[in-house]
């Protein structure tokens, strides 16, 4: 493990910018974890960071609409374009579950940066530089989804070209995944409008909540983009689904339930990038039970393990013993999710971008 923590240390020490460190063992917002404190990176071009962070408003979704394609009067209309994109997930869902994962992923570290602007799509941008958020410690080779996005956007432009902006594709790829892995149990308004922005920078994503965050870092994040402490809560049951790198909770084995704990390091067999599911139980499904996890300690991330805390543990046995709670929860949070930071208008330095990893000339 040596090796590969001393190239992440070093990775996040290009990327620091605005990276925040906290105590003597977390940075870059709880994506790195130290073994002992290191000064010269947790101050080159960092700050410290101040907890609880103000919050910011609440995403108001100005801009956008319900059926925003659907409206044949309007220049943006494309009465196909959402069913384009549910075909695009549902071919890619049926073919391989994860897929969906890493769709429902790449929403949220989308609009936590920059906003739901489609940036973390890009690799050519305005500024012409060439680390873009794709190339974020968080992001870097885990990423997964970019192909179902290019395909419903070659789609949608062959139709209508000009009208649909990635950042709505990315938006509705991500509403469509919910239904599809929750057995058609999750249905979430997602309203359209979004356009692209022009930006994007790797040593941003130090906004997004990694696995190392304890619940004031976690609550202190999403309380920046707007979002409640039991929107935090119900976001992270997405952890229901998808898989992990052992390297972010190979130091938890004894924290964890021993039988589970036992499975796991069998499993990561000392290799720190095996890729594991998150959830043992039910992991192709989208639905409660991380919430089952979490309390019976079967959870992989710091992250997921402090919510078993007095400040969450409520909305954690809530969510895990009503029915269609976290459900109806879930539809609410990610529609709000979906409307932080948005870019409504062309004239906001946005547009519609031709190809989502590059913006137009």
């Amino acid at each position: 493990m040596g090796a590969k923590l001393a190239a992440l240390v070093v990775l996040a020490a290009f990327l620091a910018g605005p990276a925040a460190c906290e105590g003597a063992s977390i940075c870059f917002n709880g994506w790195l974890r130290l073994p002992t404190y290191n000064p010269w990176l947790c101050s080159r071009g960092s700050r410290m960071r101040s907890l609880p962070r103000q919050r910011g408003p609440y995403p108001s979704g100005l801009g956008l609409g319900n059926g925003y394609y659907d409206n044949r009067w309007s220049r943006s209309y494309c009465p196909r374009a959402e069913g384009i994109v549910r075909g695009a997930v549902r071919d890619a869902v049926a073919a391989y579950p994860g897929i969906g994962a890493g769709l429902i992923r790449l929403f949220f570290h989308d609009c936590f940066v920059r906003g739901c602007d489609a940036s973390v799509l890009l690799t050519t941008t305005n500024s012409n530089n060439s680390d873009t958020e794709r190339e974020g410690l968080p992001n870097k080779n885990s990423l997964r989804g970019f192909e179902v996005i290019d395909a419903a956007k070659a789609a949608i432009e062959a139709a209508c070209p000009g009208k649909v902006s990635c950042a709505d594709i990315v938006a509705f790829a991500a509403r469509d995944a919910s239904y599809f892995l929750s057995n058609r149990r999750i249905n979430i308004q997602m309203p359209g409008g979004r356009y692209d922005g022009r930006e994007s920078f790797a040593n941003e994503t130090d906004q997004l909540p990694g696995p190392f965050s304890n619940v004031t870092e976690l609550q202190a994040t999403f309380a920046a983009k707007g979002l409640t402490s039991d929107e935090m809560v119900t976001l992270s049951g997405a952890h229901t689904i998808g898989r992990a790198r052992c390297m972010f909770f190979s130091s938890r084995f004894s924290e964890m339930d021993p039988a589970f704990a036992a499975k796991l390091r069998a499993e990561c067999n000392g290799n720190d990038d095996t890729n594991v599911n998150q959830d043992d139980v039910t992991p192709y499904v989208l639905d409660k039970q991380y919430y089952r996890n979490v309390i019976d300690r079967k959870v992989l991330f710091t992250s997921d393990a402090v919510l078993n805390s007095t400040e969450t543990m409520t909305q954690v046995r809530e969510n895990a013993n009503r029915a269609g709670a976290w459900e109806r929860k879930f539809e609410r949070a990610m529609e709000n999710m979906g409307k932080i930071g948005i870019k409504a208008r062309a004239d906001q330095g946005a547009e519609i971008r031709k190809v989502c990893s590059r913006v137009n000339n």
